[in-house]
């Protein structure tokens, strides 16, 4: 356990300071980066750093998940998408560098509850832990579709990249449920919206 909690250590840091690594092609890279308005770089790249604080909160959760988890299929399913999840990590950074803005400062407190809140569910079984999972995906797929009717029409770079999360985390979901997950109780539903909420306002800002 020492050993596997030095590693998970190491992940973490890994997330938060080293440059994420894709092995999938950006998403945008083949779309014209239009002119854009001041004001709708701030707004955009203040979008792009809450879905990659949002990226990073998942890193935590999956791997804290997986500390825990007591099948090893639930632990490869989990690693599996958390090496997904660190792509997006990779296409959201790389968003923000071309916008000129910068990650959230809030990352490392988010980090840390995360990961604790995903041992924990990890804890629970794993029909919880790959139905945490699910309810987590959905709630992100939402906040995506609410992000996309917020850019502007001409921001295609944008676009490509967040609809291709969106694609990859309601595959993620759909994989926790066929994988055994179950349904969360709708009060633990509702708390995992409040504390996403609360995520997403301050990233947007700090």
């Amino acid at each position: 356990m020492l050993e596997r909690l030095i590693i998970e250590f190491d992940k973490s840091l890994r997330t938060l300071l080293a440059e994420p690594y894709s092995a999938r092609p950006y998403p945008a890279r083949d779309l014209t980066d239009n002119a854009l308005e001041s004001d709708e770089k701030r707004h955009i790249a203040a979008l792009m750093r809450v879905n990659h604080c949002g990226e990073v909160c998942a890193q935590a959760l999956y791997n804290g998940q997986a500390l825990t988890a007591r099948n090893p299929d639930t632990a490869n399913a989990l690693k599996q998408a958390s090496i997904e999840e660190t792509e997006h990590l990779a296409w959201c950074e790389k968003r923000i560098k071309e916008l000129g803005g910068r990650k959230s400062l809030l990352n490392p407190i988010f980090y840390t509850s995360s990961f604790a809140l995903g041992a924990v569910a990890g804890l629970l079984g794993d029909k919880w832990n790959l139905g945490f999972l699910a309810e987590t995906e959905r709630q992100v797929g939402k906040h995506l579709a609410e992000h996309l009717t917020q850019l502007p029409e001409q921001d295609a770079r944008s676009r490509a990249v967040l609809e291709q999360m969106q694609l990859d985390e309601a595959r993620h979901a759909e994989s926790a449920m066929q994988h055994g997950g179950s349904a969360l109780p709708k009060p633990v539903k509702y708390v995992m919206k409040a504390l996403s909420k609360t995520m997403t306002k301050t990233a947007y800002y700090l």
